[in-house]
């Protein structure tokens, strides 16, 4: 799992990650909804956005999502660059605009001088924007997880409970679409194979990107990196046991029955994903001035 990135792009996209100026309250930052202290989301059924708004749908986690095939549930950011760029200007996120946000930035001589540093112009973009909270993004990988360090060789790092539950999660179908890197976000699969999810009729998941008919409930499939530190599950929010998740996944996916030692041993190995947390230091974020656009609650 090893990455490469640019240093200094990264450390002013880590700035603009925590900075809540680029939303309209300036109360709403990146980290709002993806709370890196928290398994990189909020853990709510869906985020509080501006004026209190609920979101319409689960936020993912931010971590290993450089791993995903594409970003959000309906896949409809190609990108982690093109996905930075959405909440900045959803009226129910942060609730700005591209043009307010850059006019922020561009007003504060300190942000400035770091967009010339990696860019090589003081004339601040989007484009640049994005690119650099993307560039942040990519750090944020979880290694070094006892399920990796069991891959290794090291065979002390997995109970025979976790075993077990390895052996089921592979046995049983899982492993169909939880694979890969991430153990999952790399492909899309409708939620309700053997019969339909009934909890949420409302998201339609990748038929609001391609309009097929065949698209309707299709979601990209969820990492299970850190999936014990990301409760509620699934793209509604609705649950928030990881035993139940897996129950009724293998119900609604696969057609099966889980028992309850299975279920039990399956979450015993889901909970061997969890990996080192990136270990992050809160930017100290450049003073505004009297030049600064002023935050609306409006």
């Amino acid at each position: 799992m090893e990455i490469s990135y640019n240093q200094n792009k990264a450390e002013l996209g880590k700035m603009l990650f925590f900075d809540p100026r680029l939303s309209k309250s300036g109360w709403l930052s990146c980290n709002s909804c993806h709370n890196l202290a928290m398994g990189g989301d909020d853990n709510r059924p869906s985020s509080i956005g501006h004026q209190w708004q609920i979101g319409p749908i689960n936020s993912p986690t931010v971590l290993n999502a450089r791993f995903n095939v594409a970003q959000f549930w309906d896949g409809r950011a190609k990108d982690l660059q093109e996905q930075a760029g959405g909440p900045i200007a959803n009226p129910k996120e942060m609730a700005s605009n591209h043009q307010l946000a850059i006019k922020i930035l561009q007003s504060i001589p300190d942000y400035q001088t770091k967009f010339e540093k990696v860019y090589g112009d003081k004339d601040i973009s989007i484009n640049e924007v994005t690119d650099a909270i993307a560039e942040f993004e990519k750090t944020l990988i979880t290694p070094a997880s006892r399920f990796d360090q069991w891959l290794l060789g090291d065979d002390s790092q997995l109970t025979l409970q976790e075993k077990e539950g390895y052996h089921l999660f592979k046995e049983k179908g899982c492993v169909a679409c939880h694979n890969g890197v991430g153990v999952g976000g790399n492909s899309y699969q409708k939620f309700g194979v053997v019969k339909p999810y009934d909890k949420d009729k409302n998201s339609l998941g990748r038929y609001n990107v391609t309009k097929k008919e065949e698209d309707k409930y299709v979601f990209k499939v969820p990492l299970l990196r850190n999936i014990e530190l990301t409760a509620p599950y699934f793209h509604d929010g609705s649950v928030w046991s990881l035993n139940e998740a897996v129950s009724l996944m293998a119900d609604y996916q696969l057609g099966i029955k889980l028992t309850d030692n299975e279920t039990n041993k399956i979450v015993a190995f889901l909970k061997t994903l969890t990996g080192k947390q990136p270990e992050i230091t809160y930017p100290v974020l450049p003073p505004e001035n009297i030049h600064t656009p002023r935050p609306s609650i409006n």
